[in-house]
């Protein structure tokens, strides 16, 4: 997915709290914002946790330690209804649908029953290589994060993306997924279907780890469109990615960083969102098209700006310009300074009051 603009992921992911009717307001907010998707995160917690999992330290930290992280994910799932109702929302509001899988009933709603144009893929599934060949077979385009991932890693998942896209018949495994990733047609499939996403998986990601020159490092030994998953407090990062080059911004939103759940606390609020957004286009427009020329609005300034020779005090007839006498002052309507050299020692055609320019 290549875009002129960044195409910014405003995520919403486990923000609603177990409520459509939150869900629905978070929806209206990454509209509001400007936002291109609003993604959230579809699972079943019977399907991707233990019931004994114990929760991350953020988790932790931002939800309690006393219950598990089955318990808790568990009052955060969206049934298929859900979906629905919040796909049609996104559609009345004109802002695309988006949700991450975690297994592969979800894959299925997403990819089959919804019929969503890409799947996100989270850091944590990087090296699930069932789960990342089921959704290459989809044949949907994809969104990868990269979080806790080395440049090996990530090969290795793009070669297991390429496998299920191609529909080869081998039997999977690591030099059948070699094999796909190295031909020129899993090169070309891959380079059609998948994006990747830079990213540091802790919440809040320190600003001393975040690293977005890794986005370069991807780009260089991949190809691909590469974007930036923000974890870090507020703004900057997200705009220091842009101006860097990424196509995809994704940054967790909430309607108020004070409510109860995992997610809040490392999110942007409404307002910090529509900032963001804002930033991001202007950044956009700023970068340009790289050419040093003046730009049309300098035109104007260049007279007011710039300088002209003058003399320096009064000038005779006859007299010859020298250090002493010819300087160069605003505007810059008359002879250049740059031909400064060039008036030393000629002799003055007529007289000259101080600060009246030479040559005119």
């Amino acid at each position: 997915m290549k875009t002129k603009q960044a195409y910014i992921i405003a995520e919403a992911g486990v923000n609603h709290n177990g409520s459509i009717e939150m869900a629905k307001r978070l929806i209206d907010v990454a509209a509001d914002c400007g936002a291109d998707a609003v993604k959230f995160q579809t699972f079943r917690a019977d399907k991707i946790v233990s019931r004994g999992a114990e929760k991350a330290a953020y988790q932790k930290r931002t939800s309690g330690a006393e219950e598990s992280q089955y318990t808790m994910i568990k009052k955060l799932e969206l049934d298929e209804r859900s979906h629905e109702v919040l796909l049609d929302h996104c559609r009345r509001r004109q802002i695309q649908f988006l949700s991450t899988p975690f297994d592969t009933d979800s894959l299925n709603l997403l990819a089959d029953t919804l019929d969503l144009p890409y799947i996100k893929i989270p850091s944590g599934e990087i090296t699930n290589a069932p789960f990342l060949l089921a959704i290459a077979r989809t044949g949907k385009p994809v969104i990868m994060s990269t979080g806790m991932s080395t440049l090996g890693e990530t090969e290795q998942a793009l070669g297991i993306l390429a496998f299920g896209y191609l529909g080869v018949d081998n039997l999977p495994g690591q030099e059948a997924f070699a094999q796909a990733y190295c031909s020129a047609e899993g090169q070309n499939i891959v380079r059609q279907k998948v994006s990747l996403l830079h990213c540091t998986t802790e919440y809040p990601a320190p600003f001393d780890e975040v690293n977005l020159q890794g986005m370069d490092t991807l780009k260089a030994a991949f190809h691909l469109s590469v974007g930036f998953s923000d974890h870090t407090p507020g703004i900057a990062a997200a705009i220091g990615a842009v101006a860097r080059g990424a196509s995809i911004i994704e940054k967790h939103f909430t309607l108020d960083r004070n409510l109860p759940g995992p997610d809040h606390k490392a999110s942007l609020e409404p307002g910090e969102l529509k900032e963001m957004v804002q930033a991001i286009r202007q950044v956009e427009l700023a970068i340009g098209q790289g050419a040093k020329i003046p730009a049309p609005s300098e035109a104007k300034n260049k007279t007011v700006a710039r300088k002209s020779l003058v003399a320096a005090r009064p000038i005779k007839k006859g007299e010859l310009f020298d250090v002493a006498n010819l300087t160069a002052k605003r505007p810059g309507t008359g002879i250049s300074p740059l031909y400064y050299w060039e008036w030393l020692g000629k002799a003055a055609d007529r007289d000259y009051v101080e600060d009246e320019m030479i040559g005119v």
